[in-house]
């Protein structure tokens, strides 16, 4: 007797009586990762380095004053920008802001980086009200927070710190060679370095552990989940890493565009891109 037969065609039964018959080929695909571009502004900013989103209010703030990202010429301010693209105040903050960078908000106040300080400025007065300089820092670049303290980066140091509101400092990894990024997410701290993006551990130790060898001097991070991550290069690039699968999203070295330290507006997927000596920001729509 034919046993593969009588499989068949019971298995023929049983499928007419589901009403159907399964097809892996109609299978919906997993959509391919990519930034559409959604807005630029235009080129009216002075090195627009790095972006942050404020979901309170709905609006983007910039860093600018980075063409010499190393001098105290005083020539750095702060803009804000509307979630469409237009400018809402150019210059919202100057004076006594050199080449400021990284930022983060934490209990109404703005925290941004300054070379060897970091400015704390008071956003319901648009005033910087302390400055507090960091002892042996020579190139701070980013800064992140968990809701309850900052960490920032220095890129010629190797050094992260972390930092309470009133200002005391110190250094919680040292052995991080041209560290810029940082996002602070579920408990972990991440920093893109020279080797790649690293991932801390969270009993206050600071372990690192390197989980992708493949963005290595990495500018911008954005954290979208345990497991995927938006990060730029300075010179043109950003990568989505989702798990072990690393993919360009967005190259712009061609255009000579940077992509510098990049944001997020999580309720419309954006990325936001400070494009540093183009002197714009581009958003674009994430897609994956």
């Amino acid at each position: 007797m034919n046993y593969s037969f009588l499989l068949a065609a019971a298995a023929s039964v049983i499928l007419g009586c589901t009403g159907g018959t399964q097809n892996n080929d109609t299978a919906e695909a997993p959509a391919t990762p990519e930034l559409t571009l959604s807005w630029k502004t235009d080129t009216v900013f002075t090195g627009s380095e790095s972006t942050l989103y404020d979901p309170a209010t709905d609006i983007i703030y910039v860093t600018n004053g980075n063409t010499k990202a190393g001098e105290k010429d005083n020539d750095g301010f702060i803009s804000i920008v509307n979630t469409d693209g237009t400018i809402r105040e150019l210059k919202w903050v100057e004076g006594d802001l050199h080449a400021p960078k990284g930022m983060a908000l934490l209990d109404g106040k703005l925290y941004v980086t300054d070379i060897d300080a970091v400015k704390i400025i008071d956003v319901s007065s648009a005033a910087i009200e302390k400055t507090v300089t960091i002892d042996s820092a020579v190139f701070l670049n980013d800064l992140a927070t968990d809701g309850k303290q900052l960490y920032f980066s220095d890129s010629r140091t190797g050094k992260i710190y972390s930092m309470t509101t009133d200002g005391n400092y110190t250094v919680i990894s040292t052995t991080n060679a041209n560290v810029n990024g940082l996002e602070y997410h579920n408990g972990h701290l991440y920093a893109l370095d020279g080797e790649g993006l690293k991932k801390f551990s969270d009993d206050g130790n600071y372990a690192q552990e390197t989980i992708n060898t493949e963005v290595t001097g990495g500018d911008g991070l954005v954290v979208l989940n345990d497991s995927t991550f938006v990060a730029s290069r300075w010179h043109g690039e950003i990568f989505l890493i989702q798990g072990g699968e690393t993919t360009v999203i967005l190259d712009t070295q061609a255009e000579k565009s940077n992509t510098a330290d990049i944001g997020f507006v999580p309720g419309k997927n954006l990325i936001i891109v400070p494009t540093f000596l183009k002197n714009e920001v581009a958003t674009y729509e994430l897609t994956y």
